[in-house]
């Protein structure tokens, strides 16, 4: 048995307009030295999975660069390894020749190369989905249950505000999905929620895309899922474990704090035997602390430099924090530089963004300030 994956990029770059601006949702950093496909990757490897397909859409120059031959996760190989698709505009794609919005859209822009695949089973997954799920007991679980299609899901208690950002699949005892709910707009209570991923064989997975396209259908849940759920075999996957879903820049920011204030998300996601999550190595400097500098619970990269004091902070590499400065509750992307006398509270920098000296800039846990790219202030 061989098993594929297929790894959307661009589908919930919306989520976070901000710091998809000029990157892909998958190439986002998270965690002071990871991007959020880092994590997609690593579950695929460390379940044997190294055939590995990355559908793009645009703006994808920086997830290009950090997966590069892609031997940082040990996919550089001769045979299978990973491959990047760049977007392609096909007649079959939508009726008015653009690029792709939907999961389905995406596998139909790429049919191609999925005639082309061999393995037995094929892994899909977003990237919005933060998790160290061994994908062996989700691609068994399908095996042994004979379903068409396995959807990983967590049940739990959602608002009507939290359910209007998440899909949800109604389910019997067994697990079997009868209905579906994108997005719906007056739920509450318990439900299976999607972690936007999915095990199906290769053969369903050409045979559906076939249709798709026979049909000019666009959506997975609403035309293939919700279309066919009396006659096909749909079922999900509860998962227990730790996972963050990026809906937002407030998703965003409280999941990345959550790995300064519990201990045990930390576990969760680096701390889980044999499933690693691999990054891009980078051969920089340790981080040096000069003077008076001060750090308290904080994730700090190599190659900083810190003269100030850092309190509940994110500090990616090569960040400059100048005397007297103060960062607190703020994450603070590569290459930013901080003069003197500074204080930063519930703050987001891009990379390369200079704060000049004497500057007091403050947000809330609910909504931090985000500062663009390059930006000086």
């Amino acid at each position: 048995m061989s098993v594929a994956g297929i790894i959307f990029s661009n589908i919930h770059d919306s989520n976070i307009a901000d710091l998809t601006r000029l990157r892909t949702m998958a190439s986002v950093p998270f965690g002071c030295r990871y991007r959020l496909i880092d994590f997609t990757l690593s579950n695929m490897v460390n379940s044997g999975i190294t055939n590995v397909y990355v559908i793009t859409h645009y703006n994808y120059h920086s997830l290009m660069d950090h997966i590069g031959s892609g031997k940082d996760w040990d996919l550089a190989r001769a045979r299978g390894g990973i491959k990047i698709l760049p977007p392609f505009i096909s007649a079959f794609a939508n009726n008015v020749n653009v690029l792709y919005k939907t999961r389905l859209e995406a596998l139909k822009s790429i049919n191609h190369a999925i005639s082309n695949i061999k393995d037995d089973y094929v892994v899909l997954s977003d990237c919005d989905v933060i998790c160290n799920i061994d994908l062996n007991e989700i691609i068994s679980d399908h095996i042994n249950s004979g379903a068409d299609m396995t959807i990983a899901v967590k049940r739990m208690y959602l608002t009507p505000d939290s359910a209007r950002i998440n899909i949800i699949y109604k389910t019997d005892e067994n697990g079997t999905i009868h209905d579906v709910e994108s997005y719906p707009a007056n739920f509450e209570g318990e439900a299976d929620v999607s972690l936007n991923i999915v095990v199906m064989s290769r053969r369903y997975l050409q045979t559906m895309v076939l249709d798709a396209i026979a049909h000019d259908y666009v959506s997975m849940n609403r035309d293939i899922i919700a279309r066919n759920v009396r006659h096909s075999y749909f079922r999900v996957y509860r998962y227990d474990g730790y996972f963050a879903v990026i809906s937002s820049m407030q998703d965003y920011f409280k999941h990345s704090m959550e790995l300064i204030s519990d201990a045990s998300v930390r576990r969760e996601l680096f701390g889980v035997k044999n499933r690693p999550i691999y990054t891009k190595i980078r051969n920089s400097a340790p981080t040096r602390y000069i003077g008076d500098a001060s750090v308290r619970n904080s994730l700090v990269a190599d190659g900083c430099v810190i003269e100030g004091r850092v309190e509940n902070s994110i500090l990616f590499r090569g960040v400059r924090i100048g005397k007297n400065t103060t960062v607190k509750n703020s994450i603070l992307f590569q290459d930013t530089y901080t003069g003197e006398n500074v204080s930063l509270n519930c703050v987001l920098t891009d990379k390369d963004v200079v704060i000049r000296d004497n500057v007091n800039l403050s947000g809330h846990t609910s909504m931090p300030i985000y500062v663009e790219k390059g930006r000086m202030i």
